[in-house]
């Protein structure tokens, strides 16, 4: 993906030897992490609707310089088409949820833009022409596994373990 994207090692011993075996006996576990992707997208989702980060804090609000005839409120949905692109990949061994847009890094680490060819930045918010020397974009991380997350991927681990140890 071009835009940005996490992975994440699991370092739990006890859900690593029991993953290690239905991958000895499997020798498919591809299923399994499709459902952690589908998971952390729809968590990834929810965080544009709480506007909090995977930890739980408030995304900065998005400064009142640029006055407040935004079209939208929503911080970071202004289309919807950063939250909307947020997909998932799975393979036998990986989950890895991310985006392809090109401005999601930015809001994803935060980022200072300047200007490369002329002496001011120029763009529209709300109908409003805005100029400026410099834009300072907040990091709002989207992205992430939280506290929640790490449940729900031992929950669905522990699940297929369990399934999958029934039906032999």
């Amino acid at each position: 993906m071009a835009g940005v994207s996490i992975t994440a090692d699991i370092r739990d011993k006890g859900l690593m030897k029991g993953l290690g075996g239905l991958m000895l006996l499997t020798r498919n576990t591809q299923p399994m992490m499709n459902v952690i992707g589908v998971g952390l997208v729809a968590s990834t989702v929810q965080r544009f609707i709480t506007q909090t980060s995977p930890e739980g804090e408030a995304w900065q609000a998005v400064g009142a310089e640029y006055g407040a005839d935004k079209r939208n409120t929503r911080i970071l949905t202004e289309s919807g088409r950063l939250r909307d692109s947020i997909t998932h990949f799975a393979g036998p061994d990986y989950a890895q949820v991310g985006t392809n847009v090109i401005y999601a890094r930015p809001h994803q680490e935060g980022a200072e833009i300047v200007p490369r060819n002329a002496s001011h930045l120029y763009f529209r918010i709300g109908g409003r022409l805005i100029v400026a020397d410099r834009v300072v974009l907040p990091a709002r991380p989207f992205l992430g596994i939280s506290d929640e997350d790490e449940t729900m991927i031992r929950h669905t681990i522990e699940s297929f373990i369990v399934r999958f140890s029934r039906s032999r």
